[in-house]
């Protein structure tokens, strides 16, 4: 049977280490780019090729020997047009253009591009071949992109640890590559329980209200790097809790779940755990005093209470900076700030205050509620209190948690 306790923080934060710790071990996977945002590669990745992969036009314009527009301005015949398209041009003759797109290949013989603006058309006989003044010089490799003026093959596009963008996933693209070696997605199962519970955009009865947890633990888990394989939400009926958490462990390398931890009737989750001998207890911390965490089918499960800020604030102390180290994301900012207002506090427990921050700045947005959703929504900031602490002043220096 479960032994219901009292833990600090620091406490239970290492228990739950502790039993994430041989499921959290780093793995790495090859996925094409479509599926690498917000990846972590887990090691350097060299260029296949030269890149530019050959020489090309930077303007729009003609493209020209440059010893031969030296005393500009200067008329040469138009003798053909290089467009960005597959094939190799002819060779540049002496003493004429070629009119080239940005992009195109520059033909052999040619040795700088002469922008279009710098020029204007000949006034040529109209049974002449077409001809272009060239009204400035150019030096030998102005608007010419040369093979390899980006990367040279074998040089390195991306150390490991990046954390994959939009600019990352283009270089290896113009390089060639389709896929790439990424830190492997944890799975995560998130269960929500609560017969009172609906599903948003439905029409609440009496005494029933939206499942705000499901949503905000999906984006939760989504934000830290991992990935949910299971979402479920459940009523407080063992039987469907058991077939959700028999889902879950059957899919996920983590279950969390939300409500249904307390000490009062009606706790499913609770009651469904202790036999399979839960850690159920109270973290000194408020919000989020009620947790729990079990080992179901080897997969470790965190439980969370149901209040909505207990559930978020539970997640980003306990959970979250797990599974960002798991996914090779930064850790989460922590600044000091000067409090812009006096803070009452709980004796015994730690505060984690929702706040809103101004530079080196923070004030409060809302009471210590842990159902005041709006308040945590307005936050950037969790204001730390430790449990020692009763009363702070305007002006005193305090722990801010980014959001």
């Amino acid at each position: 049977m479960a032994s219901f306790h009292r833990r600090s923080v620091e406490e239970h934060a290492a228990s739950i280490a502790e039993l994430l710790a041989g499921t959290l071990e780093p793995r790495e996977e090859i996925v094409v780019l479509d599926d690498a945002l917000g990846r972590v590669t887990t090691a350097p990745v060299a260029s296949p090729v030269d890149l530019p992969l050959f020489r090309n036009s930077q303007m729009d314009g003609f493209a020209v020997r440059a010893a031969e527009v030296a005393d500009a301005p200067v008329s040469l015949p138009v003798v053909g047009e290089v467009a960005a398209r597959a094939g190799e041009p002819a060779a540049l003759r002496p003493g004429t253009a070629v009119r080239i797109m940005t992009g195109a290949v520059v033909p052999e013989g040619a040795d700088a591009v002469v922008p279009v603006e710098d020029t204007h058309p000949a006034d040529t006989d109209p049974s002449a071949p077409a001809g272009v003044v060239v009204e400035r010089s150019r030096l030998a490799g102005e608007y010419v992109r040369d093979r390899g003026s980006d990367v040279r093959e074998g040089d390195e596009l991306l150390p490991a640890g990046t954390l994959l963008a939009s600019r990352h996933l283009a270089v290896l693209a113009a390089a060639g590559l389709a896929t790439v070696t990424v830190r492997a997605r944890v799975r995560v199962a998130v269960v929500t329980t609560g017969a009172e519970l609906v599903a948003p955009g439905s029409d609440p009865g009496p005494g029933q209200v939206f499942d705000s947890n499901g949503p905000a633990l999906v984006a939760a888990v989504h934000a830290v790097g991992a990935e949910v394989v299971v979402r479920e939400s459940v009523a407080d009926d063992h039987d469907d809790f058991r077939r959700a958490l028999a889902a879950a462990t059957a899919s996920a390398d983590l279950v969390v779940t939300s409500g249904g931890i307390s000490m009062g009737d009606y706790e499913v989750v609770r009651e469904t755990l202790e036999p399979l001998g839960a850690d159920i207890g109270s973290v000194a911390m408020q919000p989020g005093g009620p947790q729990a965490v079990a080992t179901v089918d080897g997969v470790p499960v965190v439980c969370f209470p149901g209040n909505p800020v207990s559930t978020q604030v539970s997640f980003e102390v306990f959970v979250a900076p797990l599974l960002r180290r798991a996914a090779g994301r930064p850790e989460r900012v922590v600044s000091t700030r000067t409090l812009r207002e006096d803070v009452r506090s709980v004796p015994g427990k730690r505060q984690f205050l929702r706040g809103r921050s101004d530079g080196a700045a923070v004030g409060l947005v809302s009471g210590p509620g842990s159902h005041l959703v709006a308040g945590l929504a307005a936050a950037d900031v969790l204001v730390v209190v430790p449990e020692t602490v009763l009363e702070l002043q305007a002006g005193d220096q305090v722990e801010t948690w980014e959001l």
